[in-house]
Formats: C-alpha cells, sequence, structure tokens
C-alpha cells in the first residue's frame, strides 16, 4: 500500500459529519499515522493509573473506560465498513448509535488495561487490512448511515476519530 493510494478523500467521499475528523489529521501517509497513534496511544493510556479509568469528567458523561471502548468499538464498525466496501459489497450498512452501545459495552467492568489490549488488538487488523488492499479498493464506495462514503475516507475517519477523542481525554480525563 503507498501513500498515494491512501491520499487524504475529498469532500465527496464522506458526509460532512465527518470532515472534522478528516480535517483533523495531519498531511502524510494515513498508515504511518495510524501506526504512529498505535504507540501514542499505547504510552498515554498506558501510564494512567487503574483508578482513573472510572473518572468521567461531569455526571452523564462516560467514564474513561467507556471512551477507550468506543474508540475501540468505532474503529472496528469503520473497518468492517472497509471491509464490505473494498470487497466490492454495495449492501447498505445501518448507522449505529454509540450512545446506547456505551452503557452495553462492560467497558466499566473491565480494567484499562484490558482495554488497551483490546485496542492494540483492534488496531493492529485495521492496519493489516488496510495494508492488503488491492489497487483501486481504497477508492471503492458505498453507503453506510444512509450515506456514500469511501473506503479511504473510513481509513481518514479512524485516524481522526481517534485524534479527537485522545484530545478530550487529555483536556477533560487526564488534568
Amino acid at each position: 500500500m503507498t501513500a498515494q493510494r491512501l491520499a487524504r478523500p475529498d469532500a465527496t467521499e464522506y458526509a460532512p459529519f465527518y470532515a472534522g475528523y478528516v480535517a483533523g489529521v495531519p498531511e502524510g501517509d494515513v498508515l504511518d499515522l495510524l501506526e504512529r497513534a498505535l504507540e501514542e496511544t499505547t504510552r498515554l493510556l498506558g501510564a494512567v493509573p487503574e483508578a482513573r479509568g472510572d473518572f468521567a469528567y461531569a455526571p452523564g458523561k462516560w467514564t474513561l473506560k467507556e471512551v477507550v471502548g468506543h474508540v475501540v468499538d468505532a474503529e472496528r464498525v469503520f473497518s468492517y465498513r472497509a471491509l464490505r466496501f473494498a470487497r466490492g459489497d454495495t449492501t447498505p450498512l445501518a448507522a449505529f448509535d454509540e450512545n446506547a452501545w456505551a452503557p452495553n459495552s462492560g467497558a466499566r467492568a473491565r480494567t484499562l488495561a484490558d482495554l488497551l489490549g483490546e485496542y492494540r488488538a483492534v488496531r493492529a487488523a485495521t492496519l493489516a487490512l488496510l495494508h492488503s488492499l488491492p489497487a483501486g479498493a481504497d477508492l471503492r464506495r458505498g453507503t453506510a448511515s444512509g450515506r456514500e462514503i469511501s473506503v479511504r475516507a473510513l481509513a481518514w475517519i479512524i485516524a481522526g476519530h481517534e485524534r479527537h477523542h485522545l484530545r478530550l481525554i487529555r483536556e477533560r480525563y487526564l488534568d
């Protein structure tokens, strides 16, 4: 896989909702950025005391564990969409409701270390998928949440979504 094949998607390749995630990713090879983010996230969350995992910065907000679980869940969903569309499957895919998923994830009953291990496994699977795409598969599109989206846009959204939540973790959970 080359950086050329996963160039930054243009705005026609994803719903406007995702524009902030895509814009929040610096220029460069998104695969390299995802690999570096794996190291950064592992380093950041690996240094957090376990007791901090149950912290929520305000009533009704997710705990740190639930945020980590959400990042993992979202990456799984986005990667699954990328897999389906890369393989030429154009069956429309439903949206997912992260606010319904979080309390049902069981994240509060897990350790941060366990969630971080799952994050690393999911990221490794995402990278393996993206590295294995045949030529042209990154430009294939499908419909998810009622909107057309490309495979390469999903890679950039994964990167941007994680960056968004890491910023919030630093600002609201680790101060």
